[in-house]
């Protein structure tokens, strides 16, 4: 046997034929056992208990009548007044049942009630006679009024106990089976016993008549016993099987008590009332004794599923077939009976039998052309269900318990590229993937272990093979048949590949097509867990690409576009396989280093640096895109993994380190430290604090003196603004701009720093000391419409500052500002009368561009030129040469950072103008800056006076150029420091 087959043969649940299922487990012929576990529930015990005293009660009432009951007074009240109150109880316990019982079944418990009061008031009757006034019971009496009145209210409630009829033809045959049943019992009896009760010797009419009520009437109660008996409703079976059974025993009685045999010797508290007095207490024990009332009202879903021993719907199906049949050949008996004895047949057996035989006729007439009708129905459906499936765009298949498939439909051939016939034979297993079988017998074992009424199908998808020897994504839904499956199978090829595709592209850049951030995120979370989640060697690295924007703007995105799939491709190739490189959005890339158990973290580190190194390498290479060489670099930051990390902290370090590497310097390598966290926070509180001191105003604004170099006369001042938080410490603009990167609070500042800039040298200039004002700015904030032309007028005009009060500093412009709409500002502004200064001069690609096309008036040296100046010969010429530039543009120049003496004399020797820094004062509040005003100038070191250049505002002496014999020898800074300075505390 197959592995398939061994799965569709192995039936764990127990039971019979598959396909019995627990539906038909009730239907027994004689609702014995089943029916107990339908309809007892958990009350098993308490039903046994019942039936154990009910056979004790009837046990020892029939004891006592075989024994006499000990004397005839005793005897006579037992099988009277005895079998009277067995009846009425039998009365009382169905009333009470149908009473508190709502189903359609009560009727039929109130019509067995008013028949056992019936048999209760003829035994009291009876008794009266025999007991009371010890006389016979006459014939006839009022007890035989009362035993007449039994049989028909019985008979109703039989009727109401049978399953309806759904037709008209339905009726017909019930009432056919009936006089089939009860003119085969008239016939036999008739014949055996009833034909002498036709000669009255001298008995009067009613005598007579009474004498054929009582058979009859049992006939007919028997008849509906057994026609009815296989047509039960679904309902409490076992409730109505006792019910019958109490009234079939009841039946047999009178049979034998109308009997000719008995009849004669019948005497009151015999053997004979003992079978009457155990059918009226098993008709008051019927709806009770198993909890009928449950088993009626209560849902049958909710009944708890139980394997069923046999299916009897087969055999209750041909006991009701045989019934006609069986009935016919009892009516024979009789007729042959009279033959055999020599008798001549009786008119009644005669007319009776020719009944019998006609309503034969008749019911096998209907049962002819109602086979007819569902033959034809039955081929109609055949023939709608041929077509449906042959038809089907499924491939439906059939497999035996063996494995083996006994039907293919012809669907095949277009599904799967094979003809039916050639796959009819074939093992299930044969068609099945390999990788896939496994899990298939799985499934399939699981199924068929499982109650078929709690998963009735399952569904099932793997690859079949299709007649090119490709292998098809198929998916069944699966049920259960004769002991095998049908597999009702589609082609679900494309939608697989569609939801791979789709799955592809939820995880993958569209660009680049590298795992995007979800299922970066995923392949650390996956090597963070498992057998690698001990593995401090595991890094994730976080690439930048610097100047990246820089080729955007100036080649456009298309460029940038190739650029990005040149670098992916680049990163993807330069990893391990086992590793992952990754796009996580714009120009920032990363990628997964697996670790390789390694104890050595050091060397490990190394290694993992060294990789970082040689992907920032390969990365910086030019690119060569539509004929352009291309350059950008990379930043890189390091994160190794720690024990208990997760996915999203190895992840943040890793940006934190490239971000450390960008601030750096750019273009290089950075591995992770915990201090870099701890900067994070303190920069985060500190930008929380930032726009609270922007809105409380804990900043204030200082000045410091810029210093003819010629005459050491103040000649205007810088606005600096300082944070002084509610701690006391004062932020220099190196602490707090940092963290100032929200564009509104930039925006927000300075305009703060404009508008007081001005309104305090206006005050100034009330007081005497017109004293231009500097304040710088970016070449983004004057582009912003958010302070456009009319505000910087309408603020000059409001505080009164004269015309050339104000210096505006231009910090380097970004490559990206357009240049033009800068110039156009700047115009607009020296037309009010504001002054423009070049900051940072020295610095940066985008200078000389601004010098060539800004409308400028001062140039202001870098920082950095003026930090190196006396100690680099180097930096001497290139300041130099910058100076000479001013000059020879007619402009004034200022060296910003002068902070020793020595550095005074080397930039007035090269002809700078003026000078801020240090050397002469730190930054004053308001109070210190007008002492200094009042004063006029600061102390200048070394030789006279330059002679004075023209310029402008501030005033420039001409000089001759610096040449290398005036560089002096280094010489060791003093700390120089003003009196006047502000002291700002370390942060």
């Amino acid at each position: 046997m197959s592995a398939p087959g061994a799965l569709l043969g192995r039936r764990t649940a127990p039971g019979g034929d598959a396909d019995s299922g627990t539906g038909s487990a009730g239907e027994s012929v004689n609702g014995g056992g089943n029916e107990a576990g339908n309809d007892g529930g958990g009350g098993g015990g308490t039903g046994f208990l019942a039936q154990l005293l009910l056979a004790l009660i009837c046990g020892g009432y029939a004891t006592g009548a075989a024994l006499g009951w000990g004397s005839r007074e005793v005897a006579l009240f037992m099988g009277d007044f005895g079998l009277s109150i067995a009846a009425l109880i039998a009365s009382v316990s169905c009333f009470l049942y149908a009473r508190g019982n709502d189903s359609h079944f009560r009727p039929a418990w109130l019509l067995f009630s008013l028949s056992s009061a019936m048999a209760a008031g003829g035994n009291a009757v009876w008794g009266w006679y025999e007991v009371v006034l010890d006389q016979p019971v006459p014939s006839p009496s009022l007890a035989d009024l009362f035993f007449l009145c039994f049989a028909p209210p019985a008979i109703v409630g039989l009727l109401v106990l049978a399953k309806r009829p759904v037709s008209k033809a339905g009726w017909v045959c019930l009432g056919l089976d009936a006089w089939l049943i009860g003119g085969s019992l008239l016939t036999l009896s008739w014949s055996l016993a009833l034909a002498h009760t036709t000669h009255f010797d001298g008995e009067t009419v009613a005598h007579a008549a009474l004498s054929l009520a009582y058979p009859l009437l049992d006939i007919v109660l028997v008849s509906m016993v057994l026609a009815l008996h296989f047509r039960r409703s679904a309902g409490s079976r076992t409730a109505i099987n006792s019910a019958i059974a109490a009234l079939a025993l009841t039946v047999l009685c009178d049979a034998l008590f109308t009997s000719p045999l008995l009849r004669e010797t019948y005497r009151s508290g015999q053997l004979l009332d003992a079978g009457w007095f155990a059918g009226s207490l098993l008709l008051a024990y019927a709806p009770w004794g198993v909890r009928g009332a449950a088993a009626e009202t209560a849902p049958a879903q909710v009944r708890p599923p139980r394997p069923a021993r046999h299916s009897s719907r087969p055999i209750a199906g041909s006991l009701a077939a045989l019934t006609p049949y069986l009935a016919a050949a009892v009516c024979t008996l009789g007729i042959l009976y009279n033959v055999i004895e020599g008798r001549r047949v009786d008119r009644v057996v005669v007319l009776t039998g020719c009944t019998v035989v006609l309503a034969l006729v008749v019911r096998q007439g209907i049962m002819l052309v109602d086979n007819i009708a569902l033959a034809h129905e039955l081929a109609q459906k055949e023939n709608h269900f041929r077509s449906l499936v042959q038809g089907s765009s499924d491939v439906i298949m059939i497999a035996g318990p063996e494995g083996t498939l006994d039907y293919v439909s012809p669907a095949a051939a277009g599904v799967y590229g094979r003809e039916a016939d050639g796959l009819v034979g074939a093992e299930l297993e044969s068609i099945i993937h390999p990788d896939d079988r496994g899990r298939v017998k799985r499934e399939v074992r699981r199924f068929l272990a499982a109650p078929p009424t709690e998963e009735p199908t399952t569904r099932i998808e793997c690859r079949f093979k299709s007649g090119s020897g490709d292998w098809l994504n198929v998916e069944s839904t699966v049920n259960r048949h004769q002991g095998g499956l049908i597999l009702n199978s589609r082609d679900v090829t494309e939608r697989v590949r569609l939801q791979a595709q789709l799955q592809h592209n939820a995880e993958h850049d569209p660009l680049t097509d590298l795992p995007n951030r979800a299922l970066f995120t995923e392949r650390v979370r996956q090597s963070l867990s498992g057998r690698r989640a001990g593995d401090p060697g595991t890094a994730v690295l976080f690439i930048d690409l610097d100047g990246f924007k820089g080729v955007n703007d100036r080649l456009g995105h298309q460029v940038g576009d190739e650029l990005l799939i040149h670098a992916a491709r680049r990163l993807h190739d330069s990893v391990r396989a086992g590793d992952t490189a990754a796009r996580l959005g714009g120009d920032e890339f990363a990628a997964l280093i697996l670790g390789d158990g390694t104890d050595d973290q050091t060397a490990r580190e190394y290694q993992v640096h060294e990789i970082a190194d040689r992907l920032r390498l390969r990365l910086s290479e030019p690119y060569r895109i539509e004929g352009n060489d291309v350059r950008v670099a990379a930043s890189i930051g390091v994160a190794f993994a720690e024990p208990g990390i997760t996915p999203t902290d190895l992840m943040r370090n890793a940006d934190l380190a490239m971000y450390r590497a960008k601030a750096g310097g750019k273009d290089r390598v950075e591995l992770y430290a915990p201090q870099m966290q701890a900067d994070v926070v303190r920069r985060t509180e500190l930008a929380v604090r930032l726009r609270a001191a922007l809105r409380d105003g804990e900043f204030a604004l200082l000045h410091q003196p810029v210093v003819d170099l010629a005459s050491g006369q103040i000649s205007a001042v810088a606005a600096q603004a300082r944070w002084r938080s509610a701690q006391g410490i004062l932020f220099t603009p190196a602490e707090f701009l940092r963290v100032a990167d929200d564009s509104d609070r930039t925006a927000e500042l300075g305009r703060w720093l404009l508008e007081e800039a001005v309104e305090q040298a206006a005050e100034r200039g009330r007081r005497g000391h017109l004293v231009p004002v500097t304040v710088r700015l970016s070449a983004r904030r004057l582009l912003d419409r958010s302070m456009p032309l009319g505000s910087i007028e309408a603020l000059l005009t409001r505080h009164g500052l004269p015309s050339g009060a104000l210096l505006i500093e231009l910090a380097d412009s970004d490559p990206r500002t357009s240049v033009d709409e800068l110039e156009h500002r700047l115009l607009a502004l020296r037309r009010l009368g504001v002054r423009i200064a070049l900051d940072g001069f020295g610095s940066g690609y985008a200078a000389i561009n601004a010098l060539r096309r800004l409308p400028v008036d001062v140039l202001k040296l870098d920082r950095g030129l003026v930090e190196g100046v006396v100690e680099s010969a180097r930096l001497h010429k290139i300041t130099a040469g910058l100076l000479r530039i001013a000059c020879d543009l007619g402009m004034v120049s200022v060296a910003e950072g002068v902070d020793v003496p020595e550095q005074v004399l080397a930039l007035r020797a090269m002809g700078c103008t003026h000078g801020q820094g240090m050397a002469f004062s730190g930054p004053l509040d308001e109070y210190r800056l007008r002492r200094a005003l009042v004063r006029g100038e600061y102390p200048l070191p070394g030789a006279a006076p330059l002679p004075v250049l023209s310029g402008g505002a501030l005033p420039v002496r001409r000089t001759r150029a610096a040449t290398p014999d005036m560089i002096p020898r280094p010489i060791t800074r003093p700390s120089m420091r003003s009196n006047v300075e502000t002291p700002v505390p370390p942060t």
